[in-house]
């Protein structure tokens, strides 16, 4: 099994002045083959579990990543050659961290930004491509923003997570209107503190469900222009 985990990083999400970008964990591998380069997280399964709690224990033995708000299985890599040695057949999954977690991690394992990957082990490259792509296809038909966004988040964070994710800008009263019309997001009621400039506090929304559903299984949220 191999994680591919994701978390919007930077920005008004995170502890930085970076500009919000998707990023995925990775850990270095110390020994060969592929000395050096960077790798999913994951191993291999045991006689006793099934998948979904094989990658669970690994991402909290290996790399102490506990706060997953979403975990799915998401494809199959078969090539024959694609480590060599004996033949491994790998499962991914998808995993997403909200924006506001930081977790602890050991000194081989880091978050990089998805749009400038380091060298990368094996056929892990791919790996990422393909869960990132499903990530942007479930961002437009599904509630999944859930577990990229805090519990309670003015409008325009919800903005940046959801255009770091998709790769391109969103704008946030068509983000407001698309997401309420489908009951995917609501006002808590609560107002955000007044930043330095001043001006009228922004209304906080939360979303509705924090499990995952299909909203609109035809829907895209595409490019602007």
């Amino acid at each position: 099994m191999l994680a591919v985990v994701f978390q919007v990083r930077g920005g008004r999400t995170a502890d930085t002045a970076d500009k919000p970008a998707l990023h995925v964990l990775l850990w270095q591998r110390a020994l060969e083959p592929e000395r050096g380069k960077w790798a999913l997280p994951g191993g291999y399964l045991r006689d006793d579990e099934d998948l979904t709690s094989s990658v669970r224990r690994q991402l909290a033995e290996k790399v102490d990543l506990r706060e997953l708000a979403h975990l799915e299985q998401l494809a199959v890599f078969s090539d024959p050659a694609r480590v060599p040695g004996c033949r491994v057949i790998a499962s991914t999954f998808l995993g997403l961290v909200p924006s506001p977690a930081t977790p602890e991690l050991p000194p081989d394992t880091r978050w990089h930004p998805v749009s400038a990957l380091p060298p990368m082990a094996f056929d892990h490259g791919p790996m990422v491509d393909n869960a990132h792509s499903r990530l942007v296809a479930k961002l437009s038909y599904t509630n999944i923003g859930f577990a990229l966004a805090p519990n309670e988040f003015a409008l325009s964070t919800l903005r940046d997570i959801y255009s770091a994710a998709l790769g391109h800008p969103v704008d946030a009263t068509n983000l407001q209107r698309v997401l309420e019309r489908r009951k995917v997001i609501t006002r808590t009621g609560t107002t955000a503190r007044s930043g330095r400039s001043g001006g009228r506090p922004a209304a906080l929304f939360g979303f509705t469900e924090t499990h995952y559903r299909v909203t609109d299984e035809f829907a895209a949220l595409r490019p602007p222009g």
